[in-house]
């Protein structure tokens, strides 16, 4: 216990050094997430900035911070004091609960609340595993669930350094910090030990730690879920629990394969992307080297997809993202089905783009009605140019357009 409890206090102290790192960000950087009008679920990974976020936009609410063990334990033991604590508020009050998760049947006692008295909650949290878990009440249609992502390219504006966020990834601490390296290496070990072992998330932790470097390793490609049980000497099914750890606790997202209307032979293994490039490269075990050529696809690939995501959740669009492979080699980076048409995007890491990286595009066209299929290509070069219907465009350039509405609307 006295060792939990020191390493308890460590964490708190690391994670108030984080905030008030935070808060200066928060001056030189805006989020784009707004506030809303009414309760949110806010999701998002550790270090995204969401309790800075909140502390400005919400600055008169009531605040609990659960990850304060102490206050945790309080309203663990006696859930229904969080009502008889907060029933007199004036209605329309706001009322944050920090990590929620930490105390799942809150949220019953929130439901009552907005039921009774009509306050008004912020409910932030890094991980959703424990509520899905207990089965409690997710406050389905009483709060809006939202999520809250690193720095994007928009919020950096002219700061934004496509070549140093393939590295280091966008992070506000590794964007801002002095020494990005010694914060992410921090991250992934706080990750382990906070969320993992004391969570109790999963019982072999030296399997688990395996698993996430391999899984690193083969961030942004096609996942062959027996391939990792094999390198990580685990079965299939405890491979399978893992990934659902990673999304859970908000570390990655799966994307699944398009699927043709008609019969046709096409990869159907699932993608999966870690959440930033630079927690990537730390968990692989690669941040101390400059990337290889082997890496830099991948990566560069991973740091388009969370942009693109991102955009999508600040913008309030459902589309879901897909990705499209055939077993003759075919291949669509990300495919979007918007209201009036397919957005097809092929990413490549390459300072010049050459031709043949437009097969994958030039088929879907032919799969799919042409006209209603806008075809990007996305590398690393300085011009953009036209092929064969495919708007090839620089990654400052794409990003541009993106954040303006005119790639996916």
């Amino acid at each position: 216990m006295a060792h939990t409890d020191s390493f308890r206090t460590i964490f708190l102290n690391y994670r108030l050094t984080v905030i008030i790192f935070a808060v200066n960000m928060i001056t030189m950087y805006t989020r784009l997430l707004q506030p809303p009008d009414s309760s949110i679920l806010l999701f998002g990974a550790r270090g995204t900035g969401k309790s800075t976020w909140i502390r400005r936009h919400f600055k008169n609410a009531v605040f609990y911070d659960l990850l304060n063990s102490r206050e945790s334990l309080r309203l663990e033991r006696n859930p229904d004091i969080l009502f008889n604590e907060l029933k007199l508020l004036k209605t329309g009050s706001w009322v944050v609960l920090d990590e929620v998760q930490k105390v799942p049947a809150l949220l019953n006692e929130v439901h009552r609340l907005i039921e009774s008295s009509g306050l008004r909650f912020v409910l932030c949290g890094s991980s959703a595993r424990k509520l899905k878990r207990t089965g409690v009440n997710l406050l389905a249609g009483r709060a809006i669930v939202t999520h809250m992502f690193p720095l994007t390219s928009a919020e950096l504006e002219q700061d934004f350094d496509a070549d140093r966020s393939l590295i280091y990834g966008t992070l506000p601490i590794a964007v801002t910090g002095n020494d990005p390296e010694g914060f992410l290496t921090t991250y992934t070990d706080t990750y382990l030990k906070e969320e993992i072992r004391a969570e109790a998330l999963t019982r072999n932790v030296g399997s688990f730690s395996r698993f996430l470097e391999i899984a690193a390793r083969q961030n942004s490609q096609v996942t062959n879920i027996s391939n990792i049980a094999r390198e990580t000497a685990v079965n299939r099914t405890t491979v399978q629990n893992y990934f659902e750890i990673l999304v859970d606790t908000l570390i990655g997202y799966w994307i699944q394969a398009w699927k043709l209307k008609r019969p046709t032979k096409q990869i159907s293994h699932p993608k999966f992307y870690l959440f930033d490039t630079g927690v990537a490269r730390a968990l692989s075990g690669r941040l101390p080297y400059p990337p290889t050529q082997e890496e830099l696809g991948p990566l560069f690939e991973n740091m388009m997809f969370n942009e693109i995501k991102a955009y999508l959740s600040y913008k309030k669009l459902r589309y879901q993202l897909y990705f499209w492979r055939n077993y003759d080699g075919m291949e669509v980076d990300l495919l979007c089905e918007t209201k009036n048409s397919y957005v097809a995007i092929e990413m490549k890491a390459s300072r010049e783009w050459q031709k043949r990286f437009n097969r994958g595009l030039n088929r879907i066209q032919i799969e799919l009605t042409p006209n209603k299929v806008k075809c990007y290509g996305i590398y690393r070069g300085d011009r953009p140019a036209r092929f064969d219907n495919v708007d090839v465009l620089p990654v400052m350039h794409f990003l541009k357009m993106l954040w303006d509405g005119n790639i996916i609307d």
